[in-house]
C-alpha cells in the first residue's frame, strides 16, 4: 500500500479517536450515557391520559410513592422509570395485549442523507416515552443507532456483539438474545452494529452455488429470531443498511411494516420512486422464491422539512400527489434542537432543557410528538385498537 492510500487508514484512525474523546466529554464521570429527563406532573398526567389530581389522589392514599422534591420542597418531576411505574399502578399501560403481534417496523431507504437513524431513533424515544416496551436492531455496519444510544462502535462493540454471530454461514449462537444490550432508557434495549457485521454480506456472497439456498435460510432465520425475541417487546424497530445487499433484503422480509423517510428535495424524491420500485421488484422476488412478505402498513414520512423554504412545500405537494395518503400528513421538521442534540449524541427526548430557545425546543418537541404519533396510531389499528381516550375528553364530553 502506498503512502497516499495508507493516509485512508489514518483518517480513520484519527476520526475514531476524536469520537470516542466527544463521547468521554458528554457522557461524564463514567463515559456512560445516562437519562436524567423529567416530566412534570402536568405532562406526566398527559402522558397517562389522566387528570393531575388522580396522580396526586394515588400518591396521597399511598399508591403511588411521594412526589419527589427538593429539600425545599419543589417538586422536580418524575423519571421514565417512574412514569412507567405510574402507568402500572394507574392501569395507563399502552402496551400489547397477549394476543397481538408485535410491531415489527424497518425504517429503511437506500438514499442517504434523509435521516434514517435519526428517525430510527426518535421514534424508539417516542414509544418509551409513551410506555411501550421497545427494541432497536441496529443493522447497518455504519453504526449510526449504535453510536447515537452512547455507544462507540469501534471501541464499545465487538463484532461478536452484534448481529454477526447469528448471521454468519458458520453461526455461533442459536438465538439473538446475546445480542441484546440495556439502554438509559428502562424500556428501551438495542442489538448494537459495528463496522465488522459488513462481513455477512462478503461471507453470502461467496457461498458459491448453494447462495441462492443460503440466503434464504439466513432471511427466515432473521425473521424467526427476531419474532423470538418480539415476544418481551411491543415494538421492534430495526435500522437496515441504506443499500440493496443481503441485510437489508433479510430485514425488509423479517419486518412487518416499512416506513420510508424522504426529504423534501427533487434528488430525495427522485431516489425514493426508486427504492419504491426496486423494492416492489425484489419483494415479488422473494415471494416467487417463496419467501413470504406481509406487511401491515407502508408509509412514507417526510423528514427534514423546511416550512419557510418554498422547493420544500413545492416536493411536499409532488410528493402528496404521488403518495396519496400512503405519506403521512404531519412531517417531521427540520430544526436546529434535533441537530444539537445529535451533537451530543442524544436525542430531543433526551434532553434536559432546551439546547436553543424554550420555544424552538417546545415547537420541535410538539411536532414530533404529532409527527411520531402517527406511527404509534397505525401500530395500534394494527392491534385493532387506537390510543385510548384521556380522561380529561372523556368527562368533558360527558358534561357537555
Amino acid at each position: 500500500m502506498d503512502a497516499i492510500t495508507s493516509q485512508i487508514g489514518d483518517l480513520a484512525d484519527a476520526g475514531e479517536r476524536m469520537i470516542e474523546r466527544l463521547r468521554r466529554k458528554a457522557f461524564l464521570p463514567e463515559s456512560r450515557k445516562g437519562l436524567n429527563v423529567r416530566f412534570g406532573i402536568a405532562e406526566a398526567a398527559q402522558l397517562l391520559g389522566c387528570s393531575t389530581n388522580r396522580i396526586r389522589m394515588a400518591e396521597e392514599d399511598g399508591r403511588l410513592p411521594p412526589a419527589p422534591a427538593t429539600d425545599s420542597g419543589r417538586r422536580v418531576g418524575y423519571t421514565v422509570d417512574e412514569l412507567l411505574h405510574m402507568r402500572d399502578v394507574l392501569g395507563a399501560s399502552p402496551a400489547r395485549a397477549p394476543l397481538d403481534v408485535p410491531a415489527i417496523v424497518a425504517v429503511q431507504n437506500f438514499k442517504g442523507g434523509v435521516g434514517k437513524s435519526t428517525v430510527t431513533t426518535h421514534l424508539a424515544h417516542y414509544f418509551a416515552v409513551q410506555g411501550y416496551r421497545v427494541l432497536v436492531v441496529d443493522c447497518d455496519s455504519q453504526a449510526t443507532t449504535t453510536t447515537l444510544f452512547g455507544f462507540n462502535p469501534h471501541f464499545n462493540i465487538t463484532r461478536e456483539e452484534t448481529l454477526y454471530p447469528y448471521l454468519s454461514i458458520d453461526p455461533t449462537q442459536a438465538d439473538l438474545l446475546y445480542a441484546v444490550k440495556r439502554t438509559p432508557w428502562p424500556n428501551v434495549d438495542l442489538i448494537p452494529s459495528n463496522l465488522e457485521l459488513f462481513d455477512v454480506e462478503y461471507e453470502l456472497a461467496a457461498a458459491g452455488a448453494d447462495g441462492q439456498s443460503v440466503l434464504a435460510a439466513r432471511f427466515r432465520k432473521l425473521k424467526q429470531g427476531l419474532i423470538d425475541l418480539a415476544r418481551d417487546y411491543d415494538i421492534v424497530i430495526l435500522d437496515p443498511p441504506p443499500a440493496l445487499g443481503t441485510i437489508s433484503l433479510a430485514v425488509m422480509q423479517a419486518a412487518n411494516a416499512l416506513l420510508v423517510p424522504l426529504a423534501a428535495t427533487t434528488p430525495d424524491f427522485c431516489s425514493t420512486v426508486q427504492f419504491l420500485s426496486m423494492m416492489d421488484q425484489v419483494l415479488r422476488q422473494l415471494e416467487g422464491a417463496g419467501i413470504a412478505v406481509d406487511y401491515s402498513f407502508v408509509r412514507l414520512i417526510c423528514s427534514k422539512f423546511d416550512a419557510n423554504d418554498p422547493s420544500h412545500a413545492m416536493v411536499r405537494a409532488i410528493m402528496e400527489q404521488s403518495f396519496g395518503p400512503a405519506l403521512l400528513p404531519v412531517p417531521i421538521l427540520d430544526s436546529a434542537e434535533i441537530s444539537h442534540a445529535a451533537m451530543r449524541m442524544m436525542t430531543v427526548y433526551e434532553l434536559e432543557k432546551p439546547i436553543g430557545t424554550p420555544r424552538t425546543h417546545k415547537r420541535c418537541r410538539a411536532n414530533l410528538d404529532e409527527a411520531l404519533g402517527q406511527i404509534e396510531q397505525l401500530v395500534r389499528q394494527g392491534w385493532g385498537r387506537v390510543a385510548p381516550a384521556r380522561e380529561e375528553d372523556v368527562l368533558s364530553v360527558a358534561a357537555a
